[in-house]
């Protein structure tokens, strides 16, 4: 009786137009169309070279932008990417000898002989926020009564008042340096002048227990204001604009760099979708972004050179 019932499915099977075994194992196709869709929203291409090495600004790693940014440029891209967080100076100097593939970097006029010297390939705008001279409360030097941000500079050597550098060549003391000669004063050797030689986190720290001034961006600030004994006393000067910008390191200069992975993070970081975040980065802890998303400006709508 088992083999009759046997071979009536057998047949039963054979004029449905399939075989037993695809019956019972074969698991419905979806539509051609529908699963390449799916691949194509699950599955990244692995990179030829996943190893991208990113050489950038303390500000932007001391800020915590990129502890958000960075897992997800790997996450969605399959990258694995090296932050080495130094100043601009140093970043531009890792570029020209080919131990970074690319850079985020806020020093506009450093960069742009990066560029015309041919190191650099791609230079695209991200974002912007400002720098501010910050100090004690006091204000030995009256700085908050400075109509400019060069008034200001004059009035802390007028008053011998501490100053501390970074003394880094670091985007940040770049404009520190630009300031002073814009005033005309040469602090190099001056009693009252300190330099770290370290980042903005450190100098900070450093300004606070000697009780001086010194210039930051804002976002380091903010973050870590709480351990500080200092205040903003001047702000808002068109000169004290920070502009960051992006930078693939050129392989006919620098064969080994993965250029490939340098486009791959200069295109996730000028995507509206990373724009956004950024500009929202920081509202939620002090009311405020921490930096201005600039993917779709030029450097002329920031009024820069």
């Amino acid at each position: 009786m088992k083999r009759i019932l046997t071979v009536v499915f057998v047949l039963a099977m054979l004029l449905a137009g399939c075989s037993p075994a695809e019956s019972a194992s074969a698991p419905s196709k979806p539509p051609a169309d529908a699963s390449t869709e799916v691949r194509s929203q699950t599955f990244v291409p692995a990179p030829t070279n996943p190893n991208l090495i990113l050489a950038t600004t303390t500000s932007t790693q001391d800020s915590g932008l990129l502890d958000v940014l960075i897992p997800l440029f790997e996450q969605q891209t399959g990258y694995a990417v090296q932050t080495v967080a130094v100043g601009t100076g140093a970043a531009l100097k890792m570029g020209e000898e080919g131990n970074a593939d690319v850079l985020l970097v806020h020093a506009p006029s450093s960069e742009k002989t990066f560029m015309e010297n041919g190191f650099g390939k791609d230079r695209v705008l991200v974002m912007h926020n400002d720098f501010v001279i910050v100090g004690q409360a006091d204000d030995p030097a009256t700085i908050q009564g400075a109509a400019t941000a060069v008034e200001a500079f004059q009035k802390i050597a007028a008053a011998g008042a501490t100053f501390v550098s970074r003394g880094d060549q670091s985007g940040t003391n770049t404009k520190e340096l630009s300031l002073w000669n814009s005033a005309n004063i040469d602090p190099a050797g001056q009693a009252w002048y300190l330099e770290t030689g370290q980042g903005m986190g450190a100098t900070l720290t450093i300004t606070s227990e000697k009780n001086a001034y010194t210039l930051t961006d804002r976002a380091t600030f903010l973050v870590n204001k709480l351990n500080l004994q200092l205040d903003i006393l001047y702000e808002g000067d068109s000169i004290l604009l920070n502009v960051y910008h992006v930078i693939t390191v050129n392989p006919a200069k620098q064969v080994t760099v993965n250029y490939d992975g340098a486009i791959a993070l200069l295109k996730f970081l000028t995507t509206p979708e990373t724009q956004t975040l950024i500009g929202e980065f920081g509202k939620d802890r002090f009311g405020q972004p921490l930096f201005f998303p600039d993917a779709d400006k030029t450097d002329a709508d920031l009024g820069l050179p």
